[in-house]
Parts: structure tokens; sequence; C-alpha cells
């Protein structure tokens, strides 16, 4: 493990190795790496810290479906979408 200062605080890193790619799919990663103009450490970094934030954001939306589904809410899709267009319209958003 690898330990880093990120401002006042020590972030432990840790090194992940994948094994088994095929070819064609490293190939394709370089290549998209090399499209944005960064390393395919880089990019893979990226990568996976958005579907780090994706599953943390699913986990929240199953929480809250939970919720739902417990306290049988009554509110529909529908309404939801009109409460935020009427909260957009408000602020003039």
């Amino acid at each position: 493990m690898q330990k880093c200062m990120h401002g006042a605080y020590a972030v432990r890193m840790v090194a992940l190795q994948i094994r088994d790619v095929p070819d064609s799919v490293r190939d394709l990663l370089a290549e998209e790496a090399k499209r944005r103009g960064t390393s395919l450490q880089g990019y893979l970094l990226e990568v996976l810290e958005r579907e780090a934030a994706s599953a943390s954001n699913r986990r929240w939306l199953d929480e809250m479906r939970g919720r739902a589904r417990r306290t049988r809410s009554t509110i529909g899709a529908d309404e939801i979408v009109e409460a935020i267009a009427e909260a957009r319209r408000e602020s003039g958003a």
C-alpha cells in the first residue's frame, strides 16, 4: 500500500491488477486514453472513480426506493417531475 499526502490528510492508495485482459480490450482502452490526452493508468483510474460514484448513486436510489416502499409513498413519478419543474420555474432556473 502506498501513502501519499493530499492536503493535510494522508491518503492510503492501493494497487489493483487485472489479469487475462484480452489484447483487443487493452488496445481499445489505450486508444481512448490517448484520445483523451492521458495515460492508460490515468484513464483507468477515471473509469474506476466514475463507476464507484455510480455505485454509490445506485445504492442511494435503492435505499430511497426501499424507504418509499416501507412508507407506502403515494407520490408518483409524474408528481415528482412536476414538483421539480415548478421549483425550477420559481427559482428562475
